[in-house]
């Protein structure tokens, strides 16, 4: 295997897992950085570009926008004893 792609294997897992730890510890920044690629290629006018960005344009739904993302924004459940 030549070295180069050796060098481009590590280097394209190296940004994969910067990537994930980037969207599990920073929601917020990920979010908001998601968002704004999606809005530039959604002014594009390429069509492909803008299909793109209507992919990664993160979803609307209420209760991730307040808080993150969590989908457990209701009240806990009571016990019974």
């Amino acid at each position: 295997m030549a070295l180069w792609l050796q060098y481009f294997i590590v280097a394209l897992a190296v940004l994969v897992s910067a990537g994930v730890v980037w969207k599990k510890q920073f929601p917020t920044s990920w979010r908001r950085s998601l968002s704004a690629l999606a809005l530039a290629l959604l002014r594009r006018r390429s069509l492909t570009a803008q299909r793109l960005g209507r992919r990664l344009a993160p979803s609307g739904s209420a209760a991730s926008a307040a808080c993150g993302g969590c989908d457990n924004c209701g009240p806990a459940p009571t016990k019974r004893r």
